[in-house]
């Protein structure tokens, strides 16, 4: 049994106009699975496929108040496809951002409700739109340890700084987890949403997950899903199987 990434879920308090600045971002598609809700994906994929990881948005009132520890990384493919990216980005209404990164040769920014995301420098070129998603930690090689154990994701590196892992189809945006001094403090507004196989158990997986080192989270209400934490707290969504 295994899980594999399949989206990011993001907390927005206008989801229409979040979704349609992501959807101009990224060149994808808009739909919505039901009021409250908007779906991103690729035009003509078919969900799921490794090839892309896509991006739900969850209306919500709550405000953001402190730095999202999940968050993405665009790809580009030169310094000039970079600085053409960030400045149609500016005009789609994201900011310039400051977390602490000093100098460095990706541009930090943030969506116009404030979510941080990388324009990196041509690091990555065949992952489609999204390079990476990137979630902080305070141990990389526990949470290697973990989420190559919970996915079938592939483990690529692994060291005191970071992990990053990939689909083992060896196509789509790679998973990074990057060790910050941050504290997690409360609930992560952007967090990951992974579905076991078509024909795989929700309760034995979840059971399995369990067992390398997730807590179970009660929300209370009467889901078709589970929600659970990873061994440093990151809440994440086991999907049902398909």
């Amino acid at each position: 049994m295994a899980t594999r990434l399949v989206q990011v879920n993001m907390k927005a308090r206008n989801e229409s106009a979040l979704g349609g600045f992501w959807a101009e971002a990224l060149g994808w598609g808009v739909s919505s699975e039901g009021p409250g809700v908007i779906n991103l994906e690729p035009e003509g994929f078919v969900y799921p496929d490794p090839v892309a990881v896509c991006l739900d948005l969850i209306v919500s009132p709550e405000p953001k108040t402190v730095k999202n520890r999940v968050h993405l990384d665009l790809a580009t493919t030169s310094a000039a496809h970079q600085a053409e990216l960030v400045a149609r980005l500016k005009d789609l209404g994201a900011t310039l951002a400051d977390v602490g990164q000093g100098d460095v040769p990706w541009t930090v920014m943030a969506d116009p409700e404030g979510n941080e995301f990388c324009v990196l420098d041509s690091l990555y070129q065949d992952t489609g739109p999204i390079a990476t998603v990137v979630v902080d930690c305070a141990d990389p090689r526990a949470m290697a340890r973990f989420w190559g154990q919970a996915t079938d994701w592939t483990v690529h590196r692994v060291t005191d700084h970071n992990a990053v892992l990939r689909s083992a189809k060896g196509v789509g945006p790679y998973l990074q987890f990057l060790r910050t001094p941050d504290v997690k403090t409360g609930w992560n507004r952007v967090h990951l949403d992974v579905r076991p196989y078509p024909g795989d158990d929700l309760a034995a997986e979840a059971a399995r997950l369990r067992t390398l080192g997730a807590t179970p989270i009660d929300l209370g209400n009467d889901v078709p899903w589970s929600v659970l934490a990873d061994p440093e707290g990151n809440e994440f969504c086991l999907l049902t199987p398909g």
